[in-house]
């Protein structure tokens, strides 16, 4: 993989002295390494977009849905070169990551659809001769962020999102994974995609975010990262007039009723827990059971979750690679020691992997007698399950939203009462009653609380890029 910069319909090299290594987090040995963007080479390609966006916000739904299209079709053609960079890059098994290349494709693709959607609305008037129209338009030149767990899929909402509505981008996908992300750029520009519609930078975060967020050229700032970074992003949007959609973190809940077939459940929960080693804003966390049957529920989570075969993922029957890098496992193994001197019980897992030259984990099941361990109030963000024991759904509910966060949860009953009661009083963006799939391409994803702002995905997420205009005509000329 060449790693560069993509600015103005180019691949070319950042001008900055610094540069930046990709480490596979299989081997911890370095993939590759490319020179940073300097400043200079983010004012290009707010310039090139600024350009861009010139001409794109007058094409017709045809051509932008055509386009999207076109570009969704290269991603197909380049399915397994992509899943192979994910795997390399952020150590998701090579089977997941072909999905997740299904996914991101798929982002064009409903884009390309609802592109000729973008309906306005005709409103009746008070008197006789006027006229008057809601009318959508592109909000203007956005930037955007993405970090490195869904390395394809996140670049792709954003960017499909943002062409459909007829907006240019300049994307700083994470520095961790650029090599997906630029494989993106290669089937836009493929696809005929105009020069400087599509930018992409790697470089200094901080630095290119105050850039961004400061350009006057820039209209809108949308995000997908950590809580405390989307609060100053969102600040600086804020401070500028700027739009900000801001997908944020999680600690999603999963309330486990004690009418469900236990082995069932487990089994399916498992699988979504340990998916891309929990390093997914959604993954279900806080397992909130009926005591009565907490003991069995915990026995069969721990079974399942010690048959899960941790390897690399390359490995055709891997279903769990490493950690990102060395500071997640780092992270994730001090939560684990700091919820063991709490007085929490490791169940199952709890170490490193042994023998393994990348930053391997076991998958942990922790059961909490109380919340005095960290990782009961922080995001564990890698494989560790937490267990508690409810007395009743007051309790449920209770602990389902004690936390300022609110982007995915998850509740199994068969009572349809509570099931709607669940669906009702849960605190969050998405709840989902009986099944897992938390974030489709046609459904709005977005936070409630601490988990952000706006939302990404569904006819919601690609009016985040839309600003409306109200024309009334009457007939005094």
């Amino acid at each position: 993989m060449q790693y560069s910069q993509f600015i103005g319909g180019e691949f070319c090299a950042g001008s900055s002295q610094e540069r930046f290594e990709v480490i596979s987090p299989s081997t911890a040995q370095a993939l590759g390494s490319y020179a940073m963007a300097a400043p200079a080479d983010v004012a290009r390609a707010i310039d090139s977009a600024k350009n861009a966006q010139a001409r794109w916000k007058h094409s017709g739904a045809t051509e932008r849905s055509e386009l999207l299209r076109r570009i969704a079709g290269e991603m197909r053609g380049e399915r397994e070169r992509l899943a192979a960079q994910i795997a390399s890059e952020l150590g998701k098994p090579f089977g997941e990551a072909q999905k997740e290349v299904d996914v991101a494709a798929e982002m064009f693709e409903w884009s390309a659809e609802e592109a000729r959607r973008l309906y306005g609305r005709v409103i009746p008037a008070r008197a006789p001769g006027i006229r008057q129209i809601a009318q959508f338009e592109p909000v203007g030149v956005v930037a955007a962020f993405s970090g490195w767990n869904a390395p394809a899929i996140t670049p792709s909402r954003k960017i499909s999102a943002a062409l459909a509505a007829g907006c240019a981008i300049v994307i700083k996908p994470s520095e961790e994974a650029a090599g997906v992300a630029l494989l993106i750029a290669q089937a836009c520009e493929r696809a005929g995609t105009p020069a400087g519609l599509v930018n992409m930078v790697f470089g200094d975060p901080a630095a290119i975010a105050d850039q961004l967020c400061t350009a006057p050229e820039v209209a809108m700032i949308t995000f997908t990262g950590g809580t405390e970074v989307g609060r100053q992003l969102g600040a600086k949007a804020a401070a500028h007039m700027k739009k900000a959609t801001l997908e944020l973190g999680g600690h999603a809940p999963v309330i486990v009723w004690r009418d469900v077939d236990i082995d069932k459940v487990a089994a399916a929960t498992v699988a979504t827990k340990y998916r891309n080693a929990g390093q997914v804003c959604t993954s279900p966390t806080r397992f909130l059971i009926h005591e009565s049957i907490y003991a069995a529920f915990c026995e069969k989570f721990v079974q399942h979750a010690r048959q899960l075969r941790v390897r690399d993922p390359f490995d055709a029957q891997a279903q769990m690679g490493p950690l990102k890098n060395r500071r997640r496992l780092q992270a994730v193994d001090q939560l684990v020691r700091n919820a063991r001197e709490s007085g929490a019980e490791v169940l199952t897992g709890g170490h490193p992997m042994d023998g393994q030259p990348g930053y391997f984990y076991e998958p942990t099941v922790i059961a909490l007698r109380d919340k005095a361990a960290d990782a009961a109030l922080i995001e564990p963000f890698g494989p560790v399950a937490l267990m508690l024991a409810v007395k009743d759904a007051d309790e449920a509910l209770r602990e389902a939203n004690s936390l300022p966060f609110g982007l995915a949860a998850y509740a199994f009953t068969n009572d349809m009462q509570l099931a709607h009661r669940f669906a009702n009083e849960i605190e969050s963006g998405v709840v989902c009653i009986n099944e897992l799939q938390a974030s489709l391409p046609e459904t709005p994803f977005g936070g409630y609380k601490d988990s952000g702002l706006g939302s990404e995905g569904g006819i919601e997420g690609l009016r985040e890029f839309l600003k409306v205009k109200c024309v009334r005509q009457g007939g005094l000329a």
